[in-house]
């Protein structure tokens, strides 16, 4: 698919990117590129201490970020996935402080959503995601959404469908499980 083609191409130069999810439109770029980072934050109007999300096809993508749980707990997340379910883990000493904003832990979640599933595949791992909005604004719900929404646009818009979810995804500690946003 072209469109998957320059999508991954945006994020690989460093680009911004907009694209569906299950809920809204959400921002993304690549979480090891702090330049990216920084542009995808002033474009949302965000400040960093407040952390990020990094979305994925699968578990093992998000492994150079978290620390692992005892297995028990490991069982109880992957189960949740894919879906709509975000997790605070334990991040590794090298993630990015960019990322983690000023918490130890990282928000990360395994979509449901087959085009974030079929973007993060191509891509070759985790992208940062965050919903397509300035601070305290309503998120976009569509391609044409996410241009009225930002004064500055993305580098690329990913069009699609959103899943259909009304809600943004449910965010647990996966340290001990508790409820953090329903």
């Amino acid at each position: 698919m072209h469109r998957l083609r320059l999508a991954v191409r945006c994020l690989r130069q460093g680009g911004v990117l907009a694209y569906p999810t299950e809920a809204v439109y959400g921002l993304g770029c690549d979480p090891w590129n702090g330049r990216a980072v920084a542009r995808l934050l002033a474009i949302k109007r965000r400040s960093m201490t407040k952390g990020l999300i990094l979305i994925a096809a699968d578990p093992d993508q998000l492994r150079p970020f978290v620390e692992p749980l005892e297995p028990e707990r490991q069982r109880e997340i992957h189960a949740t996935w894919p879906g709509p379910n975000t997790w605070l883990l334990p991040a590794r000493v090298a993630t990015p402080a960019w990322l983690t904003g000023r918490f130890d832990t990282l928000a990360v979640r395994v979509s449901a959503h087959p085009l974030v599933a079929e973007l993060c595949r191509a891509y070759g791992g985790a992208i940062v995601s965050t919903s397509a909005n300035q601070a305290a604004r309503p998120a976009a719900r569509t391609a044409l959404g996410v241009r009225l929404a930002l004064d500055e646009p993305p580098d690329y818009i990913l069009a699609g469908h959103c899943a259909g979810s009304d809600r943004p995804s449910v965010i647990r500690d996966g340290r001990t499980g508790r409820l953090i946003r329903a």
